[in-house]
C-alpha cells in the first residue's frame, strides 16, 4: 500500500537569506499589477460591447487579454530559462504598459479592433502576475512551496479589488480632462503597469532563479524543448496542468460575461465593479488557505475542494437572473474561491513534479495552456450567451468540472490502493 498524497509539512530547512526580500518585492509588485489588471477586467467587456454594438465582441475583449497572457507566457518562459525571472517579468509588464497605452488611444479613436490589440498586449500584466507565483517558489524551503506561492497570489487581492472600483472614478476624471469615454481607466492601468515594471527591474535582486541555480549558457538552447515531453511522461505534472486549465477556463468563461448579464438587469458600472471586486476577493483574499492546506494535507485534496467550489458556483450562476445581484455575487465569490484552490493546488503540484532545470519551460507551457483554454472559453462564452443564455453558459462550464473531478478521485484512489 502506498502512502496517500499528503505532502505534509516536515521540519523545514532554513530559508534562503534572500527569500524574504524576494517575497516582499513580488508582493508589492502584485499590488500594483493587480490595479492594472483589475481595472481592465471591470470595463473591457462593456467598453468593447459599447464601441462595437455587439455582445459577442464584448466577450472577445476579455478573450483577447487572456490570449495575450497565454502567448506572452512563451517568450517569458524562454527569458526565464536563459536570463532569469527578472527579465521574464519585465517582458510581461513591458507589454502590458504598451497595451494599456494602445487601449487608451483606441477609445479616443473609437476603434474596437485597436482596442483588441491593446488588450492582447495588456494580457502581459496577467502573465506577469501568474509568473510571479512561480518566482516565489524558486528559493522556497521544503514544506513551504505552496504557502510561498499563495502569499504572492494573495498580494494581488489589494490591487485587484481596488482596480474595478477605481474604474468609474478614473473614467469620470478622464472625461473631465477631455479624454474619451473609457480612456481614463486604461490610462490608470498604464500607470500601474509602468510602476510594476519599474519595481521589478529595480528591486527584484538577486534574481530568484539565479540564486537557486546557475543561469543557463546563453549560447545554448533553453530547456524549453522538453516541456511537452515532461507532460507526456510525468502523470502528476499532466494532472496538475489539466486542473489549472480547467479551473481557469471555467472561471474566465463565466466571469467575462457576468458584467453583460448584469447589464441586462440595468446594473450600473458601480454595481458591476462591486460584483467583480467580490469575485476577485474570492480569487485572491483567501489564497493562503489553500496554500496552507496543500502543504499540510496534500495537493490532490485541495484540487478536489476547488472542483467542488467551481461546481457550486456555476450551478448557482445558471439559475440567476440579471437582476439577482446578490445571488450572482455569491456565485462569483464561489467561482473565485474555486479558481484559487485550483491554481494554488495545481501550481504547487506542478512545481514539485518537475525537475528544477525544466521548471521554467514547463511552468511557461502551463500558463500558455491555461490562458489558451481560457481564451477559447471566453470566445465561446460570448457566442453561447448571444445564441442561448447566460444560464446555458454556466451549465456548460459546470459540465467541464466533472471529468476533472473524476480524474482527481481516481488519482487519489490509486495512491491509497
Amino acid at each position: 500500500m502506498t502512502a496517500p498524497d499528503t505532502t505534509a509539512e516536515r521540519a523545514p530547512a532554513d530559508p534562503h537569506p534572500a527569500q524574504r526580500r524576494i517575497l516582499a518585492v513580488l508582493t508589492a509588485s502584485q499590488v500594483l499589477g493587480g490595479i492594472g489588471v483589475g481595472t481592465g477586467v471591470a470595463i473591457s467587456t462593456l467598453a468593447a460591447a459599447t464601441m462595437s454594438g455587439s455582445e459577442a465582441i464584448g466577450g472577445l475583449a476579455q478573450t483577447s487579454a487572456v490570449a495575450g497572457a497565454g502567448v506572452l507566457a512563451v517568450p517569458m518562459a524562454r527569458a526565464a530559462a536563459r536570463h532569469g525571472r527578472r527579465p521574464a517579468l519585465a517582458v510581461g509588464y513591458g507589454a502590458a504598459v504598451a497595451g494599456a497605452v494602445i487601449a487608451t488611444a483606441a477609445t479616443a479613436l473609437g476603434q474596437w479592433p485597436l482596442l483588441m490589440l491593446g488588450l492582447f498586449l495588456a494580457g502581459g500584466g496577467s502573465a506577469g502576475g501568474l509568473a510571479a507565483r512561480y518566482a516565489a517558489t524558486d528559493l522556497s524551503s521544503p514544506g513551504r512551496t505552496a504557502r510561498d506561492l499563495s502569499t504572492v497570489v494573495w498580494a494581488t487581492t489589494i490591487g485587484s479589488i481596488a482596480g474595478p472600483n477605481l474604474a468609474e472614478p478614473a473614467d469620470r476624471i478622464g472625461r473631465n480632462l477631455g479624454l474619451a469615454p473609457w480612456a481614463g481607466p486604461y490610462a490608470l492601468a498604464a500607470i500601474a503597469f509602468a510602476l510594476t515594471l519599474a519595481a521589478i527591474v529595480a528591486l527584484l535582486r538577486p534574481d530568484p532563479l539565479h540564486a537557486a541555480a546557475p543561469p543557463a549558457d546563453p549560447g545554448k538552447p533553453a530547456a524549453s524543448g522538453g516541456a511537452w515531453e515532461v507532460l507526456r511522461t510525468v502523470p502528476r505534472a499532466r494532472l496538475a496542468v489539466a486542473a489549472i486549465v480547467v479551473s481557469h477556463m471555467v472561471m474566465v468563461s463565466v466571469m467575462v460575461m457576468t458584467p453583460v448579464h448584469l447589464g441586462h438587469g440595468h446594473a450600473s458600472l458601480t454595481v458591476v465593479g462591486i460584483v467583480i471586486s467580490l469575485h476577485i476577493a474570492g480569487m485572491y483574499a483567501l489564497s493562503p488557505l489553500p496554500g496552507w492546506l496543500a502543504d499540510r494535507f496534500g495537493r490532490i485534496p485541495v484540487l478536489l475542494v476547488g472542483m467542488a467550489l467551481l461546481a457550486a458556483a456555476t450551478a448557482l450562476a445558471a439559475v440567476s437572473a440579471p437582476h439577482h445581484v446578490t445571488r450572482l455575487s455569491v456565485a462569483l465569490v464561489l467561482l473565485g474561491l474555486g479558481w484559487s484552490f485550483g491554481l494554488v493546488g495545481g501550481s504547487a503540484l506542478l512545481t514539485e513534479s518537475v525537475p528544477a532545470g525544466r521548471r521554467p519551460a514547463v511552468q511557461g507551457l502551463s500558463d500558455l495552456l491555461m490562458n489558451g483554454g481560457a481564451a477559447v472559453g471566453g470566445l465561446a462564452a460570448g457566442a453561447i450567451v448571444t445564441a442561448l443564455s447566460y444560464g446555458a453558459l454556466a451549465t456548460v462550464a459546470m459540465a467541464l468540472v466533472f471529468p476533472m473531478t473524476v480524474a482527481l478521485l481516481l488519482t487519489m484512489r490509486e495512491r491509497v490502493s
